[in-house]
C-alpha cells in the first residue's frame, strides 16, 4: 500500500510540473489587447489599467515588488522627446509607467526579461499606420501585448518551476517604446538594482505572429556577448533563426545594449496589421508563442551555471526604418528634453564616429539648419547624399564645437 501511495504522489508531481502556458497566454492578452484599454496608449488612463493588472499578475504569481514597495515605476517625460511626436521638447509634461516584478533568488547576478506593454492607444500620437488613425482603437496584439503576456508567462515559469536558479530575475513591462524606448531609458538612468549587477537582458517585441509553414524566429544582439551564437546554434528548436548581430535597434533592448550589458530580442517577424487598427487578438499564433518562450527558457537554463556573460560592442545599424539616402551612425537619445539631438551612441566607422562626434554630445545644428527636435534632424539627413560633406555643430560640456560630417 506504501508503494501505491508513492507512485502516484510521484505521478502528480510529474503531472504539475510547470509549464508555459497557451491558456494563461490566450487570458492575458485577450485582456490587454481588448477594446476596454482603448489600446493602452502612453499616459493615457488606460495604461494604468493595463499597469495596475500587470502588476497583479506578477503578484499573483508571487514576485516581489521591483520598486521598493510597489510593483510600479512611475516617470514624467516631455511630449516632444520621443521618436514619432512632431511637437517640441517644450511642450507639456506626460507621465508613463513601467511594471516591475522581482524574483530573489539570492545571487549576486540578475537576468532582465522585458518587454513594452504600451501600444498607439486611439491614434494621436502620429505613429500609425492607417490612413485615418484618430480615434481608432489600436489594441497592438502582437505589438506588444504578445510580448507583454510572454513576460508574464516566463515569470510565472521561473518564480513556480520548484528550482532555484543561479540568478535573480527582474521582469520589466515597459512604457513609452512606442514614442522612442522612453520607459526603458528612462529606467537604465534611474535603475532599481544596480546596473553592474544584471547578467544580460531579453526583450520581446512581437513575438505573436510566428509562421507556422516558415517558422521564422529572428533574434537581434548575437553580437552582444560571445556566447550567443554558439549557444543559440547548439541548442535544438523547430525554428528557422535569423541572427543579427546589432545591439542597438528599435526596441528596448538598445537602452540596455547602451549601458554594456548584453541583450537578446526576440522577434516572429513583420506584418501587414504591424500599427494599424487591425492587430487583434484573434490573429496571434498562440501555440508559435509557447514554442518561442519554451526556446528562451532553454536559452537561459543552458546558462544557468555559466559566469556572468562578458558584453561586446557591436556594429549597430541606424536605429528605426527610414528611406534617407545617408546615415549618421547614432543613437538618439528619443528621452532627452532639451533642445537639439544628444547622441546616446556612436556606431563605429560611421560618419559620425569619423568625424569625431561622441556620445553625450547634442546636435543643435545641421549645415544651415537649427536643430531643435528629433525631427529637424530627420529633415536635416534628408538633403544629403552619400559623399557629400557638411558641418554639423554640437555640444559638448557646455561649449559649441563644429565639425565635419562626411556621408
Amino acid at each position: 500500500m506504501k508503494k501505491i501511495i508513492l507512485f502516484f504522489v510521484s505521478i502528480s508531481q510529474f503531472a504539475i510540473a510547470q509549464t508555459i502556458s497557451k491558456s494563461n497566454l490566450q487570458k492575458n492578452l485577450s485582456y490587454l489587447a481588448s477594446d476596454k484599454l482603448n489600446g493602452r496608449g502612453t499616459s493615457s488612463p488606460d495604461e494604468k489599467v493595463a499597469a495596475d493588472y500587470i502588476a497583479s499578475e506578477f503578484k499573483k504569481i508571487g514576485l516581489a515588488a521591483g520598486n521598493t514597495s510597489s510593483y510600479l515605476y512611475n516617470f514624467v517625460f516631455k511630449q516632444g522627446a520621443g521618436l514619432h511626436d512632431t511637437s517640441t521638447a517644450n511642450s507639456k509634461e506626460r507621465k508613463g509607467i513601467n511594471v516591475l516584478g522581482y524574483l530573489n533568488n539570492d545571487a549576486p547576478y540578475t537576468i532582465v526579461i522585458g518587454a513594452h506593454f504600451d501600444h498607439l492607444g486611439l491614434g494621436h500620437d502620429k505613429n500609425s499606420l492607417d490612413a485615418n488613425p484618430e480615434n481608432k482603437i489600436h489594441n497592438g496584439a502582437d505589438d506588444n501585448a504578445s510580448g507583454t503576456v510572454g513576460v508574464i508567462e516566463l515569470a510565472n515559469y521561473f518564480a513556480n518551476n520548484n528550482k532555484k536558479e543561479k540568478y535573480n530575475f527582474l521582469f520589466m513591462c515597459f512604457s513609452g517604446e512606442e514614442l522612442g524606448l522612453i520607459g526603458s531609458k528612462k529606467w537604465c538612468d534611474q535603475p532599481t538594482i544596480a546596473l553592474n549587477s544584471i547578467n544580460y537582458m531579453i526583450n520581446l517585441d512581437m513575438v505573436g505572429r510566428l509562421n507556422d509553414s516558415t517558422k521564422k524566429l529572428l533574434v537581434y544582439g548575437v553580437g552582444t556577448s560571445p556566447v550567443w551564437i554558439p549557444l543559440l546554434d547548439s541548442l535544438k528548436s523547430i525554428f528557422s533563426i535569423k541572427k543579427d548581430s546589432a545591439g542597438i535597434g528599435p526596441s528596448d533592448q538598445t537602452s540596455f545594449y547602451l549601458k554594456d550589458i548584453p541583450v537578446l530580442h526576440f522577434f516572429t517577424g513583420q506584418h501587414s496589421d504591424y500599427h494599424k487598427p487591425s492587430d487583434d487578438a484573434e490573429k496571434i499564433n498562440y501555440k508559435g508563442e509557447v514554442e518561442v518562450l519554451n526556446f528562451i527558457v532553454k536559452i537561459i537554463e543552458a546558462l544557468d551555471n555559466s559566469p556572468k556573460l562578458t558584453f561586446l560592442k557591436t556594429r549597430n545599424t541606424e536605429s528605426g526604418k527610414s528611406s534617407f539616402k545617408v546615415t549618421m551612425g547614432i543613437m538618439p537619445d528619443y528621452a532627452f528634453e532639451g533642445k537639439g539631438v544628444r547622441v546616446d551612441g556612436v556606431s563605429d566607422n560611421k560618419p559620425a564616429a569619423k568625424a569625431g562626434v561622441l556620445r553625450g554630445d547634442v546636435i543643435i545644428k545641421f549645415s544651415d539648419l537649427n536643430i531643435g527636435t528629433i525631427q529637424d534632424y530627420m529633415k536635416g539627413l534628408q538633403k544629403f547624399n552619400k559623399g557629400e560633406t557638411t558641418k554639423i555643430k554640437v555640444l559638448r560640456d557646455g561649449k559649441e564645437i563644429e565639425l565635419n560630417v562626411t556621408f
